[in-house]
């Protein structure tokens, strides 16, 4: 098969294990520069440029598209999928899992265990916000915030109000959610490909850090996963669409609680952690499901 990827940074290890991958399967896999790819969209015949020349037509497409791009990067995504390429994931369920309000809504109306959010816009709402959730402290999100960046914890209601109020003023979408303290600063991620959970990490918080992500510094190591965790990532991953997500989950005293889907997640820190090749387990999906002419997950509406 011929396969391209989607990425700006042909050198990260998650870019690197997945041309290993498909190269260790026989395949070929391009990496192309999401940024230097120019698209015709007024033809009748869907095309797509890249360094003065016509791509040709691939099998496959993995979109590794950074959050700082994804407006362009889906847009090139969705000229493939005009195409008739298959995506490792279909730029519909990538844009809902980057919408962190319109995930959670979609998840919730699942019925999938989510911490206790709230969303409001506008400073005279602070306090009904921090009440919602059950009371300081509570963690205050970006809605478009990634990697640990744009997520604070206010440990009092004054420090909430202040912080809402300053997004507020802004003009910030944020998401205020409760904070679980049983979960002591660690969260699992389950790294779900095509239905099925096929690497999972514990991430714990470093030392005065409240954020377990592991560019936050947040140690990893592997951990089992109960029925109940596999099956929330599944259907998580499900509800969005995704073929591939990582699954981030808090273990609280009410169950597994979804924190956020990721639909590009890194290879690195998980494949470290647990000694699973999670990128051959990719490259096989796409073998099966591309030959089969599967576009995505179901289960995912609107």
């Amino acid at each position: 098969m011929r396969l391209a990827m989607l990425a700006r940074n042909a050198g990260l290890y998650s870019h690197q294990r997945l041309v290993e991958a498909a190269a260790a399967r026989g395949h070929t896999l391009d990496v192309i520069n999401t940024l230097q790819v120019h698209m015709n969209i007024t033809s009748n015949k869907p095309m797509l440029r890249y360094g003065g020349k016509s791509l040709p037509l691939y099998d496959a497409v993995i979109p590794r598209i950074g959050a700082s791009i994804t407006h362009y990067g889906l847009a090139v995504l969705r000229q493939f999928e005009m195409q008739g390429v298959f995506p490792l994931n279909e730029s519909v369920a990538i844009g809902r899992s980057r919408d962190k309000l319109r995930a959670l809504q979609l998840l919730a109306r699942a019925g999938i265990g989510l911490p206790v959010t709230a969303f409001a816009h506008g400073p005279r709402k602070a306090e009904d916000v921090i009440k919602e959730v059950g009371g300081a402290p509570v963690v205050i999100k970006l809605v478009e915030g990634t990697q640990g960046m744009g997520v604070i914890l206010a440990e009092t209601e004054a420090s909430a109000k202040s912080i809402i109020e300053a997004f507020s003023a802004a003009n910030i979408n944020i998401l205020v959610q409760e904070y679980v303290a049983e979960a002591e600063g660690s969260d699992v991620r389950a790294l779900v490909v095509g239905g099925q959970v096929v690497a999972a990490m514990r991430r714990v918080s470093k030392t005065g850090e409240f954020r377990s992500n592991l560019h936050r510094g947040g140690i990893a190591e592997e951990t089992p996963v109960s029925e109940e965790e596999r099956a929330t990532a599944i259907r998580a991953a499900a509800v969005l669409g995704l073929n591939v997500a990582g699954v981030d989950m808090l273990r609280s005293n009410r169950g597994p609680m979804v924190l956020e889907v990721n639909s590009s997640p890194g290879l690195k820190g998980i494949e470290r952690a647990t000694s699973a090749d999670v990128a051959g387990a990719i490259i096989s999906f796409i073998e099966s499901a591309a030959t089969h002419g599967q576009t995505e997950t179901k289960g995912a509406k609107g």
